[in-house]
């Protein structure tokens, strides 16, 4: 029963990641909708020059100009005509769906979807909202981003209630339109290590094991070596000295991931209340205790920590993810900046969406907690965990 089960696991990762490989990217979904368009030959060859050199999130990064500027060189004509073709073929990309992709700016992408949106049957006020709506995107977008609807009222001569209406408008549209293609193969992390939870209440125990699937099978095939010891010819000096460094490299590959495995055991013994409680439970540590307590220098902790994986009850993470600095406490303590961010991260999302919490209000209630974290500390955390400011909470 226990190899079904095994065999069927295996099944399971094996079709996630062929899920993640077989998902179509932007370019192709866009190369397969440009086949159905009847183009003359240099058309079609712009337009599938200007597909390719989109940006991750569907955006033209680069003036056309500068494409052909590429391509043409010093000769003047030939850019002439590049310029003509890309123009023709941006104009053919900006139709396809995703609909933005191809725009060279925010407010262009948000404009060619207020323009695709818009339908026969659609009410006086409906076009009116739309019409402010495309004029707001002609001005700088950050004005939007700071609500300030008097400005924008004046620059598109609307009013302020068109100009909410449009900002409610906008906010429904899709600001990445190459986002849904993103390759999802990059965003699958195989853990290197793996820690598992055994017994209940004061018996709880965990394991740590390297993951098998990521360790490389490597040996020095007996009949090779045995065929290198009985050479006595020459060149025997020469292939001795490969089967030498054949089995030193084995064994570098080895002692690292010992080292590893060693690093993850002292991290797990350390932070237990992690894998108990979670991220709330997180304790200070810094790169230096373990590599006091196991002998190694503090950049070899750092080495082995950087980009390896552990499978954890609580989802996999980065070994660096275990290591953060001490802020102070009432009571003299210490608490890990990774829990005051989870429960930064707690506080807002549990807020009152119409009265989000600012960084000052967020600062007094970890005091509440014993934590001491200023205004300017609990801004950074905030940031670091991609949450926007107060404002920004309450336009969304």
């Amino acid at each position: 029963a226990r190899n079904n089960s095994s065999s069927q696991d295996d099944d399971e990762r094996a079709d996630a990641t062929e899920l993640a490989r077989s998902q179509e990217s932007l370019q192709a979904h866009l190369h397969r909708q440009a086949l159905s368009l009847r183009l003359a030959p240099e058309d079609s060859a712009a337009l599938r020059f200007l597909i390719e050199s989109l940006n991750d999130d569907g955006y033209l990064e680069d003036s056309l100009p500068a494409l052909a500027s590429a391509l043409a060189g010093d000769d003047n004509d030939e850019f002439d005509e590049l310029v003509h073709h890309f123009q023709v073929a941006l104009g053919l990309l900006q139709s396809l769906d995703p609909l933005g992709v191809g725009a060279r700016d925010l407010g262009e992408c948000l404009a060619i979807q207020l323009r695709a949106g818009a339908h026969e049957d659609d009410s006086d006020e409906e076009d009116q909202v739309r019409k402010v709506a495309l004029a707001i995107c002609k001005h700088p977008m950050d004005l939007l981003a700071k609500r300030d609807f008097k400005r924008l009222a004046v620059l598109t001569r609307s009013n302020e209630d068109l100009v909410r209406q449009a900002s409610q408008l906008i906010a429904r549209l899709e600001p990445k339109p190459g986002r849904r293609f993103v390759d999802v193969e990059r965003h699958v992390i195989v853990p290197d290590v793996i820690v598992t939870r055994s017994g209940r209440g004061s018996n709880i125990k965990f394991r740590v094991q390297l993951n098998p699937d990521v360790m490389p099978r490597l040996r020095v095939h007996d009949i090779y070596a045995g065929a290198l010891k009985s050479h006595k010819g020459e060149g025997s000096q020469a292939l001795s000295q490969r089967l030498q460094e054949a089995r030193w490299f084995i064994k570098n590959i080895q002692q690292r991931f010992d080292t590893i495995l060693r690093v993850s055991n002292a991290i797990v013994e350390r932070q237990k209340n992690f894998f108990i409680h979670g991220e709330l439970a997180m304790r200070p540590l810094v790169l230096r205790e373990i590599a006091d307590e196991l002998g190694l220098h503090e950049s070899t902790i750092s080495r082995v920590t950087t980009a390896k994986y552990m499978s954890t009850p609580f989802g996999t993470v980065e070994l660096k993810y275990f290591f953060g600095s001490a802020l102070g406490t009432e009571t003299g303590g210490n608490a890990s900046s990774t829990a005051v961010r989870a429960l930064i991260k707690q506080f807002v999302g549990s807020e009152n969406v119409k009265k989000p919490l600012s960084d000052s209000q967020i600062s007094d209630m970890l005091k509440e907690q014993g934590i001491e974290c200023a205004r300017r500390t609990v801004a950074k955390y905030r940031e670091a965990l991609r949450i926007a400011p107060a404002n920004l909470r309450k336009a969304l």
